[in-house]
């Protein structure tokens, strides 16, 4: 079978052709269609295939394997049958922009920092770029400047297949290793790589370019980016979150961190007015408890507050007690602290006759315990 003609490698703005089915076969639960031609991109260098529709069938999959592009669709076509393809472009142009962006903010690390792109992952909401060497946040802001300067500069992109003798002197960026063909896409005065994905015809249709954050990989660094749409729709959903923010604290859009960072301070301060509090109730508490009683029931203690009451109730009485939270109908946190074998036997026992989940050491146990009060009243 001869390889498939690829009409984005022609032109990337393609969004809608009509080709000949060469074949149609049932694989697994989609059918394998090849066309003549075809302008969906299939999933290769770290980014998705296209979506689209073909005779009005949506298209699942688009991989390609030795030259041959194959369509994975619900139903079968006939051989030689003429068909329509449409593809979903506003979802193919975000990828041109975001995988142009990414040649963009290569090329400069490359030429700033001499660090490779050692790997790329793109999807419907981030871009993930890897490179060999370590970059911080300074040095991300200085790419970022740069990467949209080259943006305004609205430099062409061109996507070429150059002849060998052609290749021999090109100085080029390319992550692995390429059999047959090479395509070159070459964005200029910014950067030159191999690449096999659509592109935009010229930078300033990027639009913006956003490096959100990085995390140190291997002995490297991954930047997380967005760009076009995606960046925009980050930019309008964060604005929308901070305008809420300044607005329940009554503060300006610039005081925004310092007014929350205000606001945690009080509630860090009222949290340990809290634990005073509370250790002073359970000091009272204890101090009130029968020595006899080996089951106390107590109210809106969460499991920390739960454990160190049990705690001091044993310290006190030097006897194993359980101390029971209830959360809802039926269900109550527990904790049961004394010595580590009288301890353990206490939940052994709720644990053979009661709906119990979780464990314990050095004489602590707790978790959370299914069942009535009285049934669990009956079997401590």
């Amino acid at each position: 079978m001869m390889e498939t003609k690829r009409l984005y490698d022609e032109d990337s703005y393609i969004k809608e052709f009509d080709a000949t089915v060469i074949s149609s076969e049932k694989e697994g639960k989609y059918f394998k269609t090849v066309l003549d031609k075809t302008a969906f991109f299939p999933e290769a260098g770290g980014q998705p295939c296209d979506n689209g529709t073909i005779n009005g069938l949506e298209v699942k999959d688009v991989q390609i394997k030795d030259g041959i592009i194959y369509h994975f669709l619900e139903k079968g076509l006939e051989n030689g049958q003429k068909i329509n393809g449409v593809i979903n472009f506003e979802r193919r142009f975000s990828f041109m922009q975001n995988h142009s962006g990414e040649h963009i903010v290569s090329g400069v690390i490359n030429s700033l920092y001499g660090f490779q792109n050692v790997g790329f992952h793109l999807n419907e909401e981030v871009a993930t770029l890897d490179f060999d060497g370590i970059l911080d946040r300074n040095d991300l802001d200085k790419i970022e400047n740069v990467a949209n300067r080259k943006i305004w500069e609205n430099n062409k992109v061109i996507a070429y297949y150059p002849t060998k003798e052609e290749l021999k002197n090109l100085k080029f960026r390319q992550k692995k290793e390429i059999d047959g063909n090479i395509r070159i896409v070459n964005i200029l005065n910014t950067d030159i790589c191999a690449c096999c994905a659509p592109h935009v015809k010229n930078t300033g249709e990027i639009g913006l370019i956003k490096l959100l954050s990085f995390e140190k990989m291997r002995g490297g660094t991954r930047i997380y980016m967005k760009c076009g749409n995606l960046a925009l729709a980050d930019y309008q959903n964060k604005l929308l979150n901070i305008t809420e923010i300044q607005n329940l604290l009554s503060s300006k859009a610039e005081d925004t961190a310092k007014a929350v960072n205000l606001l945690y301070e009080k509630l860090n301060e009222q949290k340990q007015k809290n634990i005073n509090l509370n250790k002073r109730l359970m000091e009272f508490m204890v101090g009130n408890a029968s020595a006899d009683e080996n089951l106390f029931l107590v109210s809106d203690f969460e499991m920390k507050d739960l454990q160190m009451f049990s705690d001091m109730l044993y310290k006190k009485h030097k006897a194993t007690k359980t101390v029971l939270s209830k959360k809802d109908n039926n269900t109550y946190l527990f904790a049961i602290c004394g010595e580590d074998t009288d301890a353990k036997k206490v939940f052994l026992k709720l644990k053979e006759n009661l709906d119990v989940n979780g464990g314990g050491r050095n004489g602590m146990l707790s978790g959370i315990i299914n069942a009535d009060y009285k049934e669990i009243k009956g079997v401590i």
